[in-house]
């Protein structure tokens, strides 16, 4: 993609994201996604039915009578965006393709967390870490990961997500919010998944194709799979070819939905061929 077609289409999200991000997601953003932790703010006298823990003993024993430390929620927090950049996210047969449907929500999601004093940044992965910008704050900076997300050629084509949840245990120190942005065709990611989930909030959004969830009849039709290049002659006609295309993807769907559950993560999915707004209201209001 030329630079010039690479600045209109950043110029063309950035005006659809931001505009999403303050109309419609700011106060629910503000409300699923909570600081932190709690900082202390002043202290005041005790009154009965307050938490005896939070005693300040040394302010006590000067004025020989009970004060209590009180805390209030630190909002400002660090926002990670974990795109998968795999060959698979090349697919498409409605309107968009995976890839573009990724980036314009990891954009919606930036914008957000800068409207809120956020920090964001992103980790590009394959099957390897392809790509990490560190998190910062800012219009300049959230411009900057939407131009990578458009622009960035990947080395590798295949899918590892248990590779960038480790790399994200490891790269943040600090509690976070990290929304794993994927169509988690992978398997064996569910103890990396639980390791990054006790560290940080992680929050799963799954993108796919309806075409995906079957296969049509359609003849013979040769099939390239996007991350391997195999290439593999299939006659759709045959009930049995579609059935078990049909059960690959339903035992796929349940063992990520499984994986993410066990562990504890919120998540949503988003066809490509649906509104994405309403998929992360619904996620926003279930956090609230």
């Amino acid at each position: 993609m030329e630079t010039t077609d690479i600045l209109k289409r950043v110029r063309q999200i950035e005006i659809k994201t931001r505009g999403l991000s303050s109309n419609i997601f700011a106060g629910e953003y503000h409300t699923a996604f909570k600081g932190r932790g709690m900082m202390f703010s002043e202290v005041r006298e005790y009154q009965y039915g307050d938490d005896v823990r939070n005693i300040d003993w040394n302010v006590t024993a000067r004025f020989n009578r009970p004060f209590i430390k009180v805390f209030e929620e630190e909002r400002e927090m660090t926002v990670m965006l974990l795109v998968d950049v795999s060959g698979s996210r090349e697919f498409g047969t409605t309107w968009r393709f995976k890839k573009n449907l990724i980036t314009e929500i990891a954009a919606v999601l930036a914008f957000s967390a800068i409207q809120n004093n956020d920090k964001a940044g992103v980790v590009f992965f394959s099957d390897r870490i392809e790509k990490f910008i560190p998190p910062k704050k800012g219009k300049k900076h959230i411009l900057h990961i939407i131009r990578e997300m458009i622009g960035f050629q990947p080395d590798n084509r295949e899918t590892d997500i248990s590779e960038a949840l480790r790399y994200l245990t490891n790269a943040i120190k600090k509690r976070c919010t990290a929304f794993l942005i994927s169509d988690f065709l992978d398997n064996g990611f569910e103890d990396a998944l639980k390791i990054a989930n006790q560290k940080h909030d992680v929050v799963a959004l799954r993108v796919y194709d309806p075409r995906e969830m079957e296969m049509p009849d359609v003849g013979f039709v040769k099939f390239k799979d996007a991350e391997t290049g195999d290439l593999r002659w299939i006659n759709t006609s045959r009930r049995s070819s579609r059935e078990a295309y049909n059960l690959w993807w339903k035992e796929n769907e349940a063992r990520v939905s499984a994986a993410l559950k066990k562990c504890g993560v919120d998540s949503v999915s988003v066809r490509t061929d649906e509104d994405y707004v309403k998929a992360l209201i619904s996620l926003f209001k279930k956090r609230s």
